[in-house]
């Protein structure tokens, strides 16, 4: 719908003029789509006070011109001017008043939920994705079983690549770590034993929280940001790929290629890598035990033995496998839900770390009630 007399083709473009003596604001040209097309004027900066919108100059109008019109409008009386309409014509008025009356109403604003509702979803939410966790962990269970009662049919080949990948290259990072934090706990715990004159129990301090708890722990964390974060990574890259797809089409099951070689190399070379933990965070303690607290080399070895018992040493060590399924079923997990976007391969492998390492320490913490009851 339009308003204007002048011959199609013969309209100037939309103009807005301010006279600031009068008070007068003017539009002339043609305020339709068309004239749109070349630009949409802005509304210009006004004095304070009343003004008088002039549309006599205005050559056409149509609805798209009148709902701009009717925002310079509002937008007037919003800076505190009265608006003097006069000298708007009549017909202008009237098409200003049908899209006024027509105007669409705001877009209703959801209310924002309460808290109650917010912990509920992430309840929901939460036990959802548990479920999705042990659906998977079903899933390779069944495919797995099979082929691990018959060890001819597994891929050792990638067993062996999985286990230098994660054992072999992480022994740097691991023993740098362990020995740092060997010294850590040799210092921390070495200065108030010394103000009793019982340095010699550093020894026991350090070996027992070395091999039940520090090694293993330790060994768990770097994996799962190093190598689980690398499963997860590769897993999704391959989906976004359609690697997995072309996988099933060939009638090769993914988790027979892709989970079940990381699981059983991560569960051979974690304990491997929990002894090389113990012994070079035993190196650390020693370093600092025989520089700062004079205890010679010799007597911190003769003492180990009778510090501890073998069933600390086996305490961390049983732990290792544990660790290592947690680490490799959440990496494996958060890889196949990776969406088609190189963001969500990101951030699956920033859920599989932090989801990895929290639920080690929470088997950590379960091993610590079970093995206490247990008087180990």
């Amino acid at each position: 719908m339009a308003s204007g007399d002048a011959t199609p083709g013969s309209f100037d473009p939309p103009l807005i003029t301010w006279d600031g003596e009068r008070q007068i604001l003017a539009y002339t040209g043609d305020w339709s789509w068309q004239g749109f097309s070349q630009r949409v004027p802005a509304l210009p900066r006004t004095e304070t006070g009343a003004v008088t919108v002039d549309t006599s100059a205005m050559q056409r109008l149509d609805t798209a011109g009148a709902v701009t019109l009717r925002r310079h409008l509002e937008s007037l009386e919003s800076r505190g001017h009265a608006v003097d309409r006069a000298r708007i014509q009549p017909a202008h008025r009237e098409l200003l008043d049908m899209v006024t009356e027509h105007r669409l109403p705001p877009s209703p604003t959801a209310p924002r939920p309460g808290i109650v509702y917010r912990i509920g979803e992430a309840s929901v939410d939460g036990v959802r994705r548990l479920a999705a966790f042990f659906a998977f962990v079903g899933e390779v269970s069944a495919d797995s079983v099979p082929r691990l009662l018959h060890p001819h049919t597994l891929r050792w080949r990638q067993v062996v690549g999985e286990m230098d990948n994660a054992g072999v290259r992480a022994l740097p990072i691991l023993g740098l770590l362990v020995f740092l934090t060997g010294v850590v706990i040799a210092f921390q715990g070495g200065q108030p034993l010394q103000q009793y004159g019982a340095t010699i129990f550093l020894v026991d301090l350090l070996t027992l929280t070395m091999l039940r708890e520090m090694a293993p722990l330790m060994t768990a964390i770097i994996v799962a940001g190093r190598t689980g974060s690398a499963f997860t990574a590769q897993i999704g890259t391959m989906r976004i790929t359609e690697e997995v797809d072309a996988l099933r089409v060939i009638g090769v099951t993914p988790y027979e290629m892709l989970v079940l070689p990381k699981i059983l190399a991560l569960v051979i070379v974690m304990p491997l890598l929990t002894i090389f933990a113990d012994i070079f965070g035993m190196l650390g303690g020693m370093t600092v035990a025989t520089a700062y607290f004079d205890i010679g080399v010799r007597e911190f070895i003769q003492r180990v033995p009778e510090a501890v018992a073998a069933s600390s040493f086996w305490v961390g060590i049983i732990k290792a496998p544990v660790f290592a399924v947690i680490i490799a079923l959440v990496a494996c997990y958060h890889g196949f839900h990776v969406q088609n976007s190189t963001e969500s391969v990101g951030r699956a492998t920033t859920q599989s770390v932090v989801q990895g390492i929290f639920l080690v320490i929470v088997a950590d913490a379960a091993f610590s009630v079970v093995f206490s009851q247990l008087n180990l």
